[in-house]
């Protein structure tokens, strides 16, 4: 069925009907045994897929909450098929000279990002450094654990931290996050011998030494 423009399953009884519990309807985002995907709806919000979208419906799904990733455990082990995402940001004077470094890995692929974003602060580049890992995947179907070791960046998408500066940049994040069927962000401690961890973190330094080591070429 159809619940505010996104496609749903519903548990039903044996005749088809939803299955109701004080006028709501149990429903899930995707097809999945994880019982956190689990909802409540009441069950006149529900519509037919051959139902046409009605106006009412795309001003009720474009007042949606942002739904936040799922916090992570770090030493959960992620599902074999899922997306893994390290991601660092380094900032020389914060602010100052900015980089950012993601390591990706899927199965038996690696891709590396390293890469100079300007002057900026610390907390700035953490978040671009997940924006710019995010904006790499094409599939959204897979599984995504996204690690990071700043605290900063974890309370604003994870904790529902409200942001009081860098709100444009948090607003595109989590719109990038809503594309996404399984996606957690997991806190790791910082400079702690995480192998992940320190490697984003070595192309995040990396990119800012490149940076200046050309600045000093062309000068």
């Amino acid at each position: 069925m159809r619940f505010k423009c996104n496609k749903v399953w519903v548990f039903v009884d044996k005749h088809g009907n939803p299955l109701l519990e004080g006028g709501k309807a149990l429903i899930k985002y995707r097809k999945s045994h994880d019982e956190n995907y689990e909802y409540r709806v009441f069950a006149n919000k529900l519509k037919s897929l051959e139902e046409p979208v009605t106006d009412e419906e795309k001003s009720e799904a474009r007042k949606a909450p942002y739904k936040k990733p799922e916090a992570g455990d770090a030493h959960e082990t992620p599902p074999p098929n899922a997306i893994l995402i390290y991601t660092d940001g380094a900032s020389s004077g914060n602010p100052g000279p900015s980089g950012i470094g993601v390591l990706m890995r899927y199965k038996d692929h690696q891709k590396e990002i390293s890469r100079f974003i300007g002057r900026a602060t610390n907390n700035i580049a953490e978040l671009m450094a997940i924006k710019a890992g995010l904006q790499e995947l094409q599939r959204t179907d897979l599984p995504v654990r996204i690690y990071t070791d700043s605290g900063y960046a974890y309370g604003l998408l994870a904790l529902g931290w409200k942001a009081h500066r860098n709100e444009k940049l948090v607003e595109s994040i989590t719109q990038l996050v809503k594309k996404f069927s399984d996606l957690k962000l997991i806190k790791v401690k910082g400079h702690a011998g995480h192998e992940g961890n320190e490697r984003a973190d070595f192309l995040a330094t990396s990119a800012i030494k490149r940076e200046s080591r050309n600045q000093n070429y062309n000068s």
